[in-house]
């Protein structure tokens, strides 16, 4: 990709974090890339073309991949403390605004599947893990899936609301925060 069109997506995608897809415009682009509007056609279909390669491109992901999630001790506390500081290393501030953006109507379709990808790789690896834990004696039998959704729904709630709120909704810090939520899912699984 040369270095022109690379100025355009990271302008736009910058703008759809900042202002969301429909407030976006083709001028505020090529204002924010240093071109004018007319290299921004010569380069790109339409706003929707730009935006989609921007998502395909890992600088505008949050690179939430299984593999974050292998350095686990088999014990559940530090590892599920692991899994929830891994999630949020990645899920910033500004790639929860970017996702918001990414959510429009007219890209939905197109770019639903690689938002997924994020909560699948939590949500998956979490089971993954539930279940070898399981094998080993450490924990008894239930519905892993939906243990892993439940702690991929606190760790995710937390994340969204402190992005869209800082600590104006919740005092509660991110360190108290995973510390504490992992108690209550350890009490709970060991009751299980």
């Amino acid at each position: 990709m040369d270095e022109t069109s690379q100025k355009i997506i990271d302008a736009t995608m910058s703008l759809i974090r900042d202002k969301g897809y429909v407030a976006t415009t083709t001028k505020d682009i090529a204002r924010l890339a240093g071109v004018n509007e007319c290299t921004l056609f010569r380069k790109f279909e339409n706003k929707k073309d730009i935006v989609l390669q921007g998502v395909a491109q890992e600088k505008w992901r949050a690179n939430v991949t299984p593999d974050i999630f292998q350095n686990v001790q088999w014990e559940l506390e530090p590892d599920l403390e692991m899994f929830m500081n891994a999630y949020m290393d990645r899920i910033t501030p500004d790639f929860v605004n970017l996702s918001i953006g990414l959510r429009a109507p007219q890209l939905y379709d197109e770019t639903a599947s690689m938002i997924m990808k994020v909560p699948q790789a939590f949500i998956s690896s979490l089971t993954e893990y539930f279940q070898k834990m399981e094998e080993l004696g450490k924990i008894a039998h239930f519905d892993f899936e939906s243990l892993a959704m439940t702690v991929f729904s606190s760790t995710f709630g937390y994340t969204f609301l402190s992005a869209s709120f800082e600590q104006k909704l919740a005092k509660t810090d991110r360190e108290e925060f995973v510390k504490s939520s992992v108690k209550i899912f350890v009490d709970g699984i060991s009751k299980l």
